[in-house]
């Protein structure tokens, strides 16, 4: 590849890029919900409309439109984590040539059913960007194939910054700052080297995560830094080792580098949901929760902020994860281990003295005769909300410990709350079902006022419109005529689920 082009010499390539052959003028988009929440202007620029559903597709085609047809004809070849695979599948398609795409083992199948439907060959290899790398290098050795760089070369940076131009031509106005997500840099080095050539007063913004933070060490160092092991959530930017380009770039254009973590990426990717029924995957929210960080950090009233959606290659079955994280991202809810006295009421007692505060999760399994632990899910009025709740609790004599930032609870103990206790005798297993709405748990344990111990308790709050509880309670078979009345009166839909087999392994 060329190096240390001038950026004049980029300006100049980035409006001569070849994209709109297969690329599409994506809108920006305002994100109205989020704007009145912050307090200031937020315009998505929606990337993930592309025909691939990811920006790479602009820089792909435009490194392969200018490549001669003696190197088409032998085919091209790319490592990627997906989104720079199918727009290099695409534009082979395109123009014609054979394309071999490795992939990191770890690539959500979504992304290898779509590379391999337009086409292409895929191979999968290693855990990372930089393991596929190394086995495309051998392979393009190999069988003379046209190696095409997902991010550390001048076209394919050229081909991104054509973002930056779109941009800049469909919001003529102020522009107070742009947010863009890394993994290599080619978007960042490419909306940056547009943008700062024509409009220098826009700050740049690049945004990474916590765990996969290349770029903003190598910056901070002043030379590339390789990292030893990258998060994997966003896949799309998990990155070890950034190029040589788009770090000479990024070092000299960019106005900072901001990093995020899991939790702030969930509740990005909720917002544009609210704001646009659309679902970006982890990469493709990343710019919206830096923005959202630092316009919060910095205290940025009234300005007008974009974030470049990069990206929509979701895999479905990681919404549950982001389903459960988004809420403690937005700072809405806190997660609590709280002791309470083994006693008949305590459970009320406790819900009682949160007052108006939803409980968005309850976890409970019998422990000894005197101290329950549970395990609970508070909505919040924001992140500072949760000193508050914790002076709550104490002052009601209820010991606790906050766990929002813990990941084992946030990641497995919630799920693992339970198991068998030989102490609990002739126990009663009932599930219940009732509308979802603020306060129904608290209505819910109000109307539950029995004599029986309750020995098992779990509800957690999806969001739909009903909820359901599974209780357990120690019922005595003399008492058993009393327990069916006292379930009648109780009003709820309900089922014994005493002998269920899920129970009976393990939990009974």
């Amino acid at each position: 590849m060329q190096n240390h082009l001038s950026y004049s010499d980029y300006l100049i390539r980035i409006l001569t890029a070849s994209v709109y052959a297969v690329a599409v003028e994506t809108p920006l988009e305002p994100a109205r919900g989020l704007s009145a929440r912050i307090g200031n202007k937020v315009l998505l620029k929606r990337e993930d409309l592309q025909p691939v559903f990811s920006f790479k597709i602009r820089g792909a085609y435009n490194k392969m439109a200018k490549l001669p047809k003696e190197a088409l004809a032998c085919g091209v070849i790319a490592a990627s984590a997906g989104n720079h695979a199918q727009g290099v599948a695409l534009s082979a398609q395109k123009l014609g040539c054979r394309a071999v795409i490795v992939m990191p083992e770890t690539t959500p199948q979504i992304k290898i059913d779509a590379v391999k439907n337009r086409g292409a060959q895929v191979v999968l290899k290693g855990v990372s960007y930089n393991d596929a790398y190394d086995y495309a290098a051998e392979l393009a050795a190999k069988e003379g194939l046209t190696y095409i760089a997902p991010f550390d070369d001048p076209d394919v940076i050229a081909g991104q910054g054509t973002v930056g131009m779109e941009i800049v031509r469909q919001h003529s106005g102020n522009i107070d700052a742009v947010f863009v997500p890394i993994g290599g840099g080619g978007l960042a080095a490419g909306v940056a080297a547009f943008i700062k050539l024509v409009r220098p007063e826009i700050k740049v913004i690049g945004v990474q995560t916590d765990d996969s933070c290349g770029m903003k060490k190598s910056v901070e160092k002043g030379e590339v830094v390789e990292l030893k092991d990258v998060g994997l959530f966003s896949d799309g930017t998990a990155v070890k080792v950034v190029g040589s380009e788009t770090f000479r770039l990024c070092r000299d254009l960019l106005d900072g580098i901001i990093t995020v973590d899991t939790d702030a990426v969930c509740g990005a990717i909720k917002d544009i949901f609210d704001d646009t029924r659309s679902i970006t995957e982890p990469a493709g929210a990343l710019a919206l929760a830096g923005l959202k960080a630092y316009a919060a950090r910095n205290g940025l009233k009234e300005r007008i902020l974009i974030a470049v959606t990069s990206g929509a290659n979701m895999n479905f079955h990681r919404l549950r994860h982001v389903s459960e994280r988004s809420e403690l991202g937005e700072g809405n809810e806190a997660i609590f281990a709280v002791s309470i006295p083994e006693q008949p009421g305590s459970f009320l007692k406790f819900i009682n003295t949160l007052g108006n505060r939803s409980i968005t999760e309850f976890n409970y399994r019998y422990g000894d005769d005197h101290t329950a632990h549970i395990f609970v899910g508070i909505q919040t009025a924001g992140a500072g909300d949760n000193e508050a709740i914790s002076a709550q609790l104490t002052a009601a004599g209820l010991p606790n410990t906050d766990l929002s930032d813990n990941e084992i609870a946030k990641i497995h103990t919630r799920y693992m709350v339970g198991g068998r206790s030989h102490k609990v005798a002739d126990e009663r297993v009932i599930s219940f079902e009732f509308p979802e709405r603020p306060g129904a748990l608290a209505r819910f344990l109000n109307h539950v006022k029995t004599d029986w111990n309750i020995t098992l308790f779990h509800y957690r709050n999806h969001g739909a419109d009903y909820g359901r509880i599974l209780v357990g309670m120690a019922v005595p078979p003399q008492d058993s005529e009393a327990f069916a009345e006292f379930l009648e009166q109780l009003g709820y839909v309900y089922e014994d689920e005493t002998d269920n087999a899920a129970y009976k392994l393990f939990l009974g």
